[in-house]
C-alpha cells in the first residue's frame, strides 16, 4: 500500500522539481490552460514528450519557488515570469525550437459544447438547412427569433443567424437550441500567452517574423536614423552616403556658377553651354552600337557560305 504524503511533503517535493527544471531549461511558454481538462492536458503532455516538459500548479507556489530559487542561485532572470502567472495559466519548459513547441501546442484542441454561463470566445452561427427536428421543437427557434418552415415533417432554418457574438454569455436558449443541433461551436487548448528566452519576455507573435520581416524592419530603422541626421545635420553611418552625395552637389553647384573648377565640373560645364551635345550624345551611341553589329552580321554570313558550298560539292560527287 503506497503511503499517502503530506501537503507539506508535496509542496517539497513540487518545489525541487521546479528549481530542477529552472536549472535546467532558459526557455519557457506560458500558457492559459481555461477549459482544458485533464485527459486533453495528458494528450499534450505526450505529444510534447522528449524536449519540453508541462508543468500545472498554484500561482502562489510557483512565484514563492521562483523567488527561492533565484535567492538560493543568484539567477534573477525567472523573476520577469513572475507578473505573467495570474490566472489559471501553466509553464511549458523546452530545449526544442519556440516556434515549432507552439505550433505542436496548438494541434490539441477539443470541440466543446456551449454550456450556459460561458463567455464566447467566437461568433456563433447557425447555419441554415434541415435541423431533423419535429415541428414540436419550433418553439425554441421562436424564442431566438430564427426564421423557419415545416419541409417534409421537419424543420429547417430559412437562413443563417447569428446567435451568439464574441463575448458574450450563453444563455439557457442558446445552449439547448445548439445541444439539440449537435452544434460544439467552441474548441478549448492551451493557449500561448507570452514566451521567456534567457531572460527576455515577449508575446507569441514574434515567433512569426521571418528572416525578410526583420530585413524589413531593419531597412525602415536605417532609414528613419538617415532621415533625422540629415534633419539636424548630425553625422552617423547611414546618413553618411547621402551627405557625401549632398556635399558633391553642393561643390558642383559652386564649380558651375564660379570660375573654380575641376574635371568633373568641366564635362558639366561643356554640357550647359552647349546643350545640343545632350541630344547628341544618343545617336551617337546608338550609331556606334550599329556599326558594330553590321560588321558581326557580315562575318556571319561569310561563315555560313562555305558551309553550302561543301554542301554542293558534295553532292556532286556523290551524282559523279
Amino acid at each position: 500500500m503506497a503511503i499517502k504524503r503530506t501537503k507539506a511533503e508535496k509542496k517539497q517535493a513540487y518545489d525541487r522539481k521546479l528549481c530542477q527544471l529552472l536549472d535546467e531549461y532558459t526557455k519557457v511558454l506560458i500558457a492559459v490552460a481555461d477549459n482544458v481538462g485533464s485527459n486533453q492536458l495528458q494528450e499534450i503532455r505526450k505529444g510534447l514528450r522528449g524536449d519540453s516538459i508541462v508543468l500545472m500548479g498554484k500561482n502562489t507556489l510557483i512565484r514563492r519557488c521562483i523567488k527561492v530559487h533565484a535567492d538560493a542561485t543568484g539567477n534573477k532572470d525567472y523573476l520577469e515570469l513572475m507578473p505573467l502567472l495570474v490566472g489559471n495559466v501553466g509553464l511549458i519548459f523546452t530545449k526544442g525550437d519556440l516556434k515549432e513547441v507552439r505550433e505542436e501546442v496548438a494541434k490539441y484542441k477539443v470541440g466543446a459544447p456551449a454550456r450556459v454561463g460561458l463567455v464566447a470566445p467566437v461568433d456563433v452561427v447557425v447555419p441554415p438547412g434541415n435541423t431533423g427536428l419535429d415541428p414540436s421543437q419550433t418553439s425554441f427557434f421562436q424564442v431566438l427569433n430564427i426564421p423557419t418552415k415545416i419541409n417534409k415533417g421537419t424543420v429547417e432554418i430559412i437562413t443563417p443567424v447569428e446567435l451568439i457574438k464574441k463575448g458574450d454569455k450563453v444563455g439557457s436558449s442558446e445552449s439547448a437550441l445548439l445541444a439539440k443541433l449537435g452544434i460544439r461551436p467552441f474548441s478549448y487548448g492551451l493557449v500561448i500567452t507570452n514566451v521567456y528566452d534567457s531572460g527576455s519576455v515577449f508575446t507569441p507573435e514574434v515567433l512569426d517574423l521571418t528572416e525578410d520581416d526583420l530585413m524589413e524592419k531593419f531597412a525602415s530603422g536605417v532609414s528613419m536614423v538617415a532621415s533625422v541626421s540629415l534633419a539636424i545635420s548630425y553625422p552617423t553611418i547611414a546618413a553618411a552616403p547621402h551627405m557625401f552625395l549632398n556635399g558633391y552637389k553642393n561643390v558642383l553647384a559652386v564649380a558651375v556658377e564660379t570660375e573654380y573648377s575641376y574635371p568633373h565640373a568641366d564635362k558639366i560645364k561643356e554640357y550647359l553651354k552647349d546643350p545640343s551635345k545632350f541630344a547628341v550624345a544618343a545617336p551617337v551611341a546608338a550609331a556606334n552600337s550599329g556599326a558594330a553589329a553590321a560588321p558581326a552580321a557580315k562575318e556571319e554570313e561569310k561563315k555560313e557560305e562555305p558551309e553550302e558550298e561543301s554542301d554542293g560539292d558534295l553532292g556532286m560527287s556523290l551524282f559523279d
